[in-house]
């Protein structure tokens, strides 16, 4: 455990920048059409349709939102605990189309809400990658403390806390 804790920092950093620049990239790539995005909520058929346009329209602004704090580490924790959440409501769209025999684009990054031929065969691997990017999410969560951080110029680790306790300050 020790040599986790002492790693975790430079690790943590990695995931942070890994999970970020995907949110970021995703949103980026959804904000020229926003129709698109609209139309890629509607297509997976869950919710009503008096909100998929709002969900269509705040969700690049939002995944953009969550990959830049995670990116700088500012509210790291906060950033993660949305970050897994998306993820975790994307792995249940995708796996609930896949169940129901849909065949559409997922809208991950842009575009979606079309129908394409053998759709199910894409959504394991989008559920594989969704699920590793809310691990790291998750391990965030756990452990929000990493490496070059913005929150750590501005909100002194707790020495009280064992999780925190090391030889010296995170930076």
């Amino acid at each position: 455990m020790t040599t986790l804790r002492r790693w975790w920092p430079w690790l943590g950093l990695v995931a942070r920048l890994v999970v970020g620049t995907v949110w970021v990239a995703a949103g980026w790539l959804k904000l020229p059409d926003p129709a698109a995005s609209v139309r890629a909520v509607r297509a997976y058929r869950i919710l009503p349709e008096s909100v998929v346009p709002l969900v269509g329209h705040a969700l690049p602004i939002l995944e953009i939102a969550t990959g830049l704090l995670l990116i700088v580490g500012l509210g790291v924790r906060i950033a993660a605990i949305v970050s897994l959440l998306l993820q975790v409501a994307f792995i249940i769209g995708i796996s609930s189309a896949w169940w129901r025999g849909l065949q559409i684009e997922c809208g991950c990054f842009g575009g979606g809400g079309g129908t394409i031929p053998d759709a199910t065969s894409k959504y394991p691997w989008e559920i594989a990658r969704d699920s590793g990017l809310a691990i790291l999410a998750a391990l965030l969560v756990v452990w929000p403390r990493t490496r070059i951080a913005l929150d750590n110029a501005l909100f002194a680790p707790s020495y009280d806390d064992e999780d925190y306790k090391a030889e010296e300050p995170i930076r």
